[in-house]
């Protein structure tokens, strides 16, 4: 495509938006910030502590995925990675301000605050409004806010003003991740909710608690009837008072018919059960443990973890680009938009030889994949590019087997060895029938 065809089919969305009334082009500085304004902020509140690392947590494992846009064999299998646009984006760079793993990691933290996240295609070459075929240059995560029959407002970053700016996308070419734990975490009753209110509660007894308040009852050894008699407790109070502000070790002295009462002891309440009750419930209904926010989970409970938990979350944000961002003609053309994860992430460093020797030996990965999964260069013998058994014999260079008909069994000749054995046993034969007719 000529220079010219490509600045002529480009387009954004927020320059070609609906809503803008001025269709020209105005460069701009944009506003300045002091801090990162396209960054997702947790909305819970003002709890930051649990809620905050689960979450943070479950988009880091999520983002550890990779999502690529590929090419597939007539079988459906994965052939090779498309040289496009979207898979720079979903490889190199998301957008100016972000790599592929931050923004993926953006996605999740934004479908978690608010239940669902708008993936806007800012930068695209052709208009995708017009229904034909586009492809994707930049990137942004966005937060929806009204949703139209076949259109939303979403507010996205702009890069140009250097702030967020509202616009009105179609949801055609707009990819919509749902958070498909909502009923466990967005849902007003939900589980996450109902755990950031006690949470809330907590903090705030604790904070009355260790307040610096003492709390104490002085019995005076006259009643209080009269306004003069008040005005002497007043004082007294205000004695005391001044007593314990002064006084380095907050000590404080009173008449010997005096009595004082503390009341600041711990209130005895459920608001501590209560937590730790949700706390475990919301972890079981998110497929999470306490050792797998440690890191001392085994094997089994992260694959059971990832099975249960993170591949959902990743399978809803690539069938959602699936469908925005690849269409129906691309997707007969075998085009997808496909997530993969390492399979040896999880296996120990003693098992690894055993299974590199299995995969080897079967002929289902060659000798420099199994070094590449192990971080390792690879080898320069053309061997290690094949898929062959090392353990079993190889045939001669230069032999090519018949079509139609299994390869020779390659091994020591036997025919010769054969003619050997058949001369003996003719010579020992004979002399066997001359000593019978002796």
């Amino acid at each position: 495509m000529a220079l010219r065809d490509r600045i002529k089919g480009f387009w954004n969305a927020f320059r070609f938006n609906d809503q803008v009334v001025s269709q020209t082009i105005v460069v701009e500085k944009g506003s300045g910030s002091s801090v990162r304004p396209d960054r997702t902020r947790l909305r819970y509140g003002s709890e930051k502590t649990i809620i905050s690392s689960i979450l943070t947590r479950l988009s880091i494992d999520v983002a550890a995925i990779d999502i690529r846009h590929v090419e597939l064999d007539d079988q459906g299998r994965y052939l090779k990675d498309m040289d496009s646009e979207l898979n720079k984006c979903f490889t190199l760079e998301a957008n100016l301000d972000q790599a592929p793993r931050a923004f993926r990691q953006d996605v999740i933290l934004t479908v978690f605050d608010e239940g669902s996240a708008a993936i806007v295609p800012v930068d695209t070459i052709e208009n995708p409004t017009t229904g034909e075929m586009f492809d994707i240059k930049t990137l942004r995560v966005g937060t929806i806010n009204t949703w139209y029959p076949r259109h939303i407002r979403t507010n996205v970053y702009n890069i140009d003003r250097g702030e967020r700016q509202d616009i009105t996308l179609g949801k055609r070419y707009v990819a919509i991740a749902e958070n498909p734990l909502y009923a466990v975490m967005n849902e007003q009753n939900s589980t996450l909710q109902r755990l950031i209110r006690k949470l809330n509660l907590l903090d705030i007894v604790d904070e009355a608690s260790s307040s610096g308040k003492l709390d104490l009852i002085i019995q005076l050894p006259y009643t209080i009837k009269s306004e003069a008699r008040r005005q002497q407790a007043e004082q007294r109070r205000a004695d005391i008072e001044l007593q314990l502000k002064g006084s380095q070790y907050g000590i404080a002295y009173t008449d010997g018919t005096e009595k004082i009462t503390q009341l600041n002891r711990p209130a005895e309440n459920n608001l501590l059960k209560q937590v730790e009750y949700l706390t475990n419930m919301l972890y079981g209904q998110l497929g999470l443990t306490e050792e797998i926010m440690n890191g001392t989970a085994t094997e089994a409970t992260m694959i059971n973890y990832f099975n249960r938990t993170i591949e959902p979350l990743v399978t809803m944000m690539v069938e959602a680009m699936q469908r925005a961002f690849i269409g129906d003609s691309p997707t007969r053309r075998k085009e997808r938009i496909r997530f993969f994860s390492n399979p040896f992430r999880l296996v120990p460093v003693k098992e690894m030889a055993e299974i590199a020797d299995k995969f080897i030996r079967n002929e289902v990965l060659s000798s420099n994949e199994i070094r590449e999964f192990m971080g390792l260069k690879p080898s320069t013998d053309p061997k290690a590019d094949t898929l062959s058994n090392p353990n079993m014999p190889q045939p001669e260079a230069g032999a090519a087997p018949v079509p139609g008909q299994p390869a020779a069994p390659s091994g020591p000749d036997f025919t010769e060895m054969d003619s050997i054995m058949n001369d003996v046993l003719g010579g020992l034969s004979s002399d066997l029938d001359k000593m019978a007719q002796g």
